[in-house]
């Protein structure tokens, strides 16, 4: 039993001591191996501190697992975790990385960019874009309709102008706009039915999936529960939790964190 407890001498086979650096016997060194020895995981895998993903959303690759293990992750078309054939995800499109033991994430320039799934309410400025089932949109504030007159004094005939303070504009390749509704009251609602935007046949869109609303002059987002979530675009990078999903091109990840 001595021998489970204490470090044996080489020499005399003397049991020493947890913390001893010599032999009590003989007076031999204990190695410093033995003196600084540490409990290891049977793998990186359980490193508490260490964070892996988990591709939700694939296209075939779904349950996929990359983990993140190093100071830096780079996700592109090129990098520690390749997605070569998906051309919606730019060649070096975001990159994740540990800072004071938390994930962070950070788009690194890409074209399409970096969407996180929120919970609840979210603010929101123009300009901002959002993602919901298998749209893209973005929040513009309503324009300023001109009621001057031609050179000739002549007014332009338009449709009724009802008072709306923003709208929301589907975003289709390349960036050109789609459909546009403007809000006629401070909310403005996506779904796939009975909203004042509606999408029937996108099936990864609840009922009422999501509300754009503007209180006091500021705007925010705000997720009704929906199975599949709402996601913002991030402008720079953000810290990342146990849960977290993020969208990088047409790739779904979920982050999942040991501790």
């Amino acid at each position: 039993m001595d021998q489970n407890r204490h470090y044996t001498c080489t020499a005399c086979m003397t049991a020493v001591p947890r913390g001893h650096k010599f032999c009590g016997r003989c007076g031999g060194s204990v190695p410093e191996s033995v003196l600084n020895m540490q409990t290891q995981y049977f793998s990186d895998m359980q490193d508490p501190a260490k964070a892996r993903l988990i591709l939700v959303l694939g296209e075939g690759m779904e349950g996929l697992s990359y983990h993140l293990k190093a100071d830096q992750h780079i996700v592109g078309r090129n990098g520690q975790v390749e997605f070569p054939d998906d051309y919606f995800v730019s060649p070096t499109h975001a990159n994740f990385f540990y800072r004071n033991d938390r994930l962070v994430v950070k788009d690194e320039g890409s074209l399409n960019g970096v969407y996180v799934r929120f919970r609840g309410t979210t603010p929101i400025a123009p300009g901002d874009t959002f993602m919901a089932g298998d749209h893209v949109f973005r929040l513009e504030l309503a324009p300023r309709l001109s009621v001057s007159a031609d050179s000739e004094g002549t007014l332009y005939y338009a449709s009724p102008e009802r008072p709306s303070t923003f709208r929301i504009t589907q975003i289709f390749g390349g960036g050109a706009a789609g459909l546009t509704t403007c809000s006629q009251g401070p909310s403005l609602s996506i779904g796939r039915e009975g909203c004042e935007l509606n999408f029937g046949d996108d099936v990864h869109l609840d009922v009422a999936h999501c509300t754009v609303e503007e209180r006091e002059g500021r705007f925010y987002l705000t997720d009704h529960n929906s199975r599949n979530g709402t996601y913002t675009r991030i402008k720079t990078e953000v810290e990342l939790g146990h849960g977290d999903y993020v969208f990088v091109g047409r790739k779904l990840l979920r982050v999942e964190i040991n501790a």
